[in-house]
């Protein structure tokens, strides 16, 4: 098995205490579970990475309908969120998440199957996969929603998804965030937004050049989606939105303990 296709000792180590334990039956009826949820979880990081129907997982995995229906009931319980939570507020004990600078931006991916959440844009069907990440790139925070409306609508979603304990203190966007009632509404959080204004603008300006600099780091949260090319996140097979977003926190997760 390619090391790419499995949890090493120590990835599982700081997973393990985070995913509920698997079911025991005590009376007589159906079977007890017989492979560990570590085999299982190596099964899903195989979609995941690969992008693969279940029903094509290889033999050296748990059965498909085993890797799926006890990825579902992780899903159901929200287990991948908080992985994706521990993971990063661990991480900003130990003053590895540095809040003082963060960026964000969305990225289209295109949903297949009739998908639910999904909108209909100038490039297809598709779900928009929304991300805040900090001063290093690191993610923060994704809200995935359709991609028909505007990004600016889901800013405050996806700062109600930040899995840190502290609050971004600036927030650095592209021209699409350019918006004074965004601008109002963030700092009324205690944020300052930062992006550059829109070539049509006809309200005075509100940045200058000096905060203007951080925008010259967005490049950071570009470097995350590419690190981000797991197969299951680029197209979305999964009817089932619930589904989708624990694919891309289990990819967020990976990033997380590299």
């Amino acid at each position: 098995m390619s090391r790419y296709e499995r949890l090493t000792d120590e990835q599982w180590a700081i997973l393990s205490p985070l995913i509920p334990p698997s079911r025991v039956r005590t009376d007589r009826r159906g079977r007890p579970e017989v492979h560990d949820d570590r085999a299982v979880m190596n099964g899903v990081l195989w979609v995941l990475r690969t992008g693969a129907a279940w029903a094509d997982l290889p033999d050296r995995f748990p059965s498909p309908s085993t890797c799926f229906l006890r990825f579902s009931r992780w899903v159901k319980a929200g287990v991948l969120r908080k992985i994706l939570e521990a993971l990063a507020r661990d991480l900003e004990a130990r003053g590895g998440i540095d809040l003082t600078e963060c960026f964000l931006d969305g990225t289209f991916t295109v949903a297949k199957k009739g998908a639910s959440k999904f909108g209909k844009t100038k490039r297809g069907k598709g779900t928009k996969l929304m991300v805040i990440a900090d001063a290093s790139g690191l993610p923060l925070a994704v809200h995935t929603a359709s991609a028909s409306p505007h990004e600016v609508t889901h800013v405050e979603a996806k700062l109600a998804e930040t899995v840190t304990v502290g609050r971004p203190q600036r927030i650095v966007g592209d021209r699409a965030y350019d918006s004074d009632p965004l601008d109002q509404q963030l700092a009324a959080h205690g944020i300052e937004l930062i992006a550059p204004h829109r070539k049509n603008r006809v309200r005075p300006a509100t940045q200058d050049g000096r905060a203007l600099r951080r925008y010259r780091r967005r490049w950071k949260i570009e470097r995350l989606f590419a690190w981000m090319k797991y197969k299951r996140t680029l197209t979305r097979w999964d009817r089932c939105h619930e589904r989708f977003t624990a694919f891309v926190h289990l990819a967020f997760s990976m990033i997380l303990m590299r």
